[in-house]
């Protein structure tokens, strides 16, 4: 899955409890939807994720991880996708939203949620995958759903 042009093949699999520091530098280095709090997402919260509440991803390039993506089967939303910053085109964060789109859907939702910063390239990245833009969830978030 996933090669630019010029560049190495990307490869995806089944986050573990090892690459929790990768993500979490990855998601406190983003210039865009940056945590007000960096202590609201815990260690814990990673690993809850992993499968107890949800799935996660990791896309690997010879770099090291440059991506993540977090599915939350307990209410059908895409809990996190980030990628590094400079690691952007690539093709890992449409890769990454499809790994954790599917495995949604696979597990019985109808129906997928997730809240973004508004005007944002992520804004325009999930109305561009085919997400229906929403209302405002609050001041600075605004919600998207995607129909299976």
């Amino acid at each position: 899955m996933g090669t630019a042009s010029g560049s190495k093949p990307l490869r995806f699999r089944l986050a573990t409890t090892a690459d929790i520091p990768a993500m979490s530098a990855i998601r406190l280095a983003v210039a865009e939807n940056v945590l007000s709090d960096p202590g609201r997402v815990t260690w814990q919260m990673y690993e809850d994720y992993l499968d107890k509440l949800g799935r996660g991803w990791v896309c690997e390039a010879d770099e090291g991880i440059i991506g993540l993506s977090y599915a939350d089967n307990t209410d059908g939303s895409i809990w996190a996708l980030f990628v590094q910053p400079g690691q952007e085109g690539r093709g890992a964060g449409k890769a990454l939203l499809r790994l954790a789109v599917d495995w949604l859907f696979a597990q019985g939702w109808k129906e997928l949620k997730l809240g973004t910063a508004a005007n944002t390239r992520a804004d325009r990245f999930y109305a561009a995958q085919g997400w229906q833009r929403g209302a405002m969830k609050n001041a600075i978030e605004v919600e998207y759903r995607l129909s299976r």
